[in-house]
């Protein structure tokens, strides 16, 4: 049997657990993608991708909330310029997300629950994240690549 050249490829599969501390450890900030010399091993919340890097084409984000007492939620960006941090609203402590690449989200999950969301994603850097108010900056973020 012979492959055809235009056989449709699958779609990568990523999981992604959304995680804190435990909602009795003090949230410290300091910790938004972009802030140079954070130490992120004292980060309270996280979110783990695996794997980090897929191919270009659609990509279904199978996430968790890990959380025994904290709603969480994910949201892919993407980074037009790596080195920059994402428009932050100091007032709203979250990521404005108008104006920062939103490519779609898992909306807010409850502690345990789980959601799934598929995106056509063309080659570059991304990040995910939380953005409920206060999440982002302790450290609810993590770097993903597609590559071509």
């Amino acid at each position: 049997m012979v492959a055809t050249a235009g056989a449709a490829q699958a779609a990568a599969t990523v999981q992604v657990s959304l995680w804190d501390k435990g909602a009795n450890v003090p949230m410290t900030t300091g910790f938004a993608y972009g802030m140079s010399g954070a130490d992120m091993s004292k980060a309270t919340m996280g979110i783990t991708a695996k794997p980090a890097t897929v191919k270009a084409g659609n990509v279904t984000f199978k996430v968790k909330n890990s959380s025994k007492d904290t709603i969480h939620e994910m949201i892919v960006m993407y980074l037009a310029n790596p080195k920059d941090p994402l428009p932050y609203i100091a007032d709203e402590n979250r990521v404005d997300e108008d104006k920062s690449g939103d490519k779609g989200e898992v909306s807010e999950l409850d502690p345990g629950a789980s959601g799934t969301l598929t995106v056509d994603l063309k080659p570059g850097k991304y990040v995910l994240i939380c953005n409920v108010p206060g999440h982002f900056a302790t450290g609810m973020w993590t770097e993903f690549t597609v590559q071509p």
